[in-house]
């Protein structure tokens, strides 16, 4: 499902923030409400968003003031307001961003099932009601989803794809598209009260609320204590008079309501909302007035107690949104680094990866003593327990709920690492941040192939990555850019006869693929053997959105794998397919848990390492289904005409530009 236009229901700040995301992206967008006052709000709010956005491109000299007003123009041409549906009946995609009270939802949801196309997907903005029963105010349930922004929605950018029950694999796909083309990171989750990033925060905010509470602690202290262990971007008194304390507390008391008391509403919050006290929105009073607190409490915290509730509860709720089947660990950690500011650039670390990196049996320990004086509330959760049991402790034993590379001694490559476990090897992709696939990458991982082939020791090779949230985002299109005739035809033929080499010779190889694998790093993939897929996997060759083709065998493995129609397909449009979806069409072998990923990937490599090498090397030899040689050298030809063309240029670089592309056919 393919989105020419779009529209938002509800005007508003949200509302405009969201139309604005879109008309960005050069997709028009109708925003609607019943009060024409909402509407105008709406289209000045994202007038205003797009204005500053240009100024500050301005300020860098990346624009000049006449291109920035050109743009503006284009950008609010594609935003129309309305007070009625009669703009609706061409529209792709809705997103409903009305108050969070379930009959007003599904009013507007049986009044958009009527006034849009058959095939339009009905999203939601909610933060907490349930996507099965909005979508049960329709004859469409299937394509009813959950769409939810973070405020604000013009700097957040975090979007949780909800998947109801009734909900197709097809909705989720496209939904995940449509983000991404909106400049957004979706992760893809279940339905429960609280989603994945509020459930989370909600549930270390509400601990330190009752903390605040029972033993009357300063509010400041509690701030700077949170703060300065680099749990939190801002202290959660301090984020909360930021967020809106009646949001907050909205969020709060729902999930006291969905999952009793070890979600604690702190009772001081509930006083000033009564009293109008909301924060930013209400001129600055909430928690703080001036600097000073609100509510009652002077008394010193405890900061490394603190600290150690804070990191439990996190990492106890992420833990339970695996084991209940909701979200994988993967997009727990993605949601919120882009949902709650945890940006490891700046020491911020999410709870899976910061339990891997503090030690997983240190969190167990720390658990298990929170238990015996908190109670049930921080009891361990069985994955932690497993993992510990296993030997799995994170950073320190090379894997926890990640794998990190423990490269062999002696000398090592730039890009790729070399690891060899037992009787398999590890390739570590390792060119941060994105695994690109650059003329190195190639070269360090034909260092690293021939290594493990001459060695003759191990039968198989895993291609895994040592970035925990992708795997490889595809080409380096940077370093494309700099190549002339020849040595591009290098680095393409070099690449061909590389991963040529992988389907020919008698080690198997197995990519384990824990995240996004797009363009080049979807051909990675596609070149070895196996393809064991995370859950959180996405695969995509989104070449012709460049204007080019795939240039590392994309055009003749993925019909192999897919089937020649389905390839064609995937090849022309662009778009992204989730882990459940490659699994269906054979692009993946398997798909594993996120954290059982790299485990099941040496248990597939011990396995397949132990056959017999020559039967391998025949097996592999006869299995291809005609001649993949002449199919890649009708690639290469057709990969050099696409990427000299105009269109590849303007492609390129509008990509660099972050801008729209605007093709010439040349």
């Amino acid at each position: 499902m393919f989105v020419s236009k779009a529209a938002v229901v509800g005007g508003g700040t949200m509302g405009g923030e969201i139309a604005q995301a879109i008309a960005a992206a050069d997709i028009p967008v109708v925003v609607k409400d019943i009060d024409q006052k909402f509407v105008d709000a709406a289209v000045e709010k994202a007038r205003g968003v797009t204005e500053g956005q240009l100024a500050r491109l301005v300020k860098k000299e990346k624009l000049t003031q006449e291109q920035a007003d050109a743009r503006l123009a284009e950008v609010m041409g594609n935003v129309i307001g309305t007070t009625s549906y009669e703009e609706f009946g061409d529209v792709d995609f809705v997103i409903e961003a009305v108050p969070e009270k379930m009959e007003i939802k599904q009013a507007v949801f049986r009044e958009l099932d009527a006034a849009t196309p058959g095939h339009a997907i009905l999203s939601s903005n909610t933060s907490s009601l349930s996507i099965t029963e909005i979508g049960e105010a329709t004859l469409r349930p299937d394509k009813v989803v959950g769409f939810h922004f973070f405020y604000p929605a013009s700097i957040m950018p975090l979007v949780e794809v909800i998947v109801g029950e009734d909900s197709s694999q097809e909705t989720a796909t496209a939904a995940y598209n449509f983000a991404q083309a909106i400049k957004k990171q979706p992760i893809v989750c279940g339905e429960v009260p609280g989603f994945v990033v509020n459930r989370i925060l909600m549930a270390t905010m509400g601990e330190i609320w009752r903390a605040q509470e029972e033993k009357g602690l300063s509010l400041k202290g509690i701030d700077e204590a949170i703060a300065g262990a680099q749990l939190a971007p801002m202290g959660p008194f301090f984020l909360t008079d930021l967020l809106g304390l009646d949001t907050v507390f909205h969020v709060a008391e729902h999930l006291n309501e969905s999952y009793g008391e070890s979600f604690y509403v702190h009772e001081g919050l509930r006083g000033l909302v009564g009293e109008g006290k909301l924060g930013a929105k209400t001129g600055g009073e909430g928690f703080f007035k001036d600097g000073e607190q609100n509510v009652p409490g002077d008394a010193e915290p405890d900061g490394e107690e603190l600290v150690a509730m804070f990191s439990s509860r996190a990492l106890i709720e992420a833990c339970l949104l695996v084991e209940e089947g909701i979200c994988s660990v993967r997009d727990i950690d993605l949601g919120m680094m882009a949902g709650a500011g945890l940006d490891p650039r700046k020491g911020l670390l999410p709870p899976f990866w910061k339990a891997d990196v503090t030690g997983l049996d240190k969190a167990l320990e720390t658990m298990e003593n929170l238990e015996e004086r908190y109670g049930e509330r921080f009891a361990p959760p069985i994955t932690l327990k497993r993992l510990v049991a296993q030997g799995r402790h994170g950073l320190s034993t090379g894997q926890g709920f990640y794998p990190y590379p423990q490269a062999d001694e002696g000398e090592q490559t730039e890009t790729v690492k070399l690891e060899t476990r037992g009787e398999v090897a590890i390739a570590w992709l390792a060119n941060l941040p994105m695994n690109s696939i650059s003329p190195q990458v190639v070269a360090d991982l034909e260092t690293v192939w021939n290594r493990v082939k001459e060695g003759g020791e191990v039968g198989a090779m895993v291609v895994a990555s040592s970035v925990p949230v992708v795997f490889s985002a595809g080409a380096d299109i940077k370093a494309f850019t700099t190549l002339d005739e020849a040595s591009g035809a290098d680095l393409i033929h070099r690449a061909h006869a590389l991963f040529r080499d992988f389907g020919q010779a008698r080690v198997v190889t197995i990519a384990a693929v824990n995240s996004i694998a797009f363009g080049g790093g979807c051909e990675l993939a596609m070149a070895c053997d196996v393809r064991i897929a995370a859950e959180a996997a996405v695969f995509g060759q989104p070449e012709v959105k460049l204007g080019i083709i795939p240039g590392f065998g994309g055009t003749q493995r993925l019909p192999r794998l897919v089937g020649q129609n389905k390839a064609l397909e995937l090849n022309l449009v662009g778009d992204a397919i989730l882990a459940e979806e490659a699994f269906e069409l054979g692009l993946a072998n398997r798909v594993v848990p996120d954290h059982e990923l790299f485990e099941t990937a040496l248990m597939w490599g011990r396995k397949l390492g132990a056959q017999a090498p020559v039967a391998v090397e025949q097996i592999k030899a006869v299995s291809a289904n005609g001649d993949i040689d002449a199919g890649i050298e009708a690639e290469k030809r057709g990969f050099a005409t696409a990427f000299g063309s105009e269109d590849a240029k303007e492609g390129i670089g509008a990509f660099l530009a972050k801008r729209t592309p605007k093709w010439s056919g040349r």
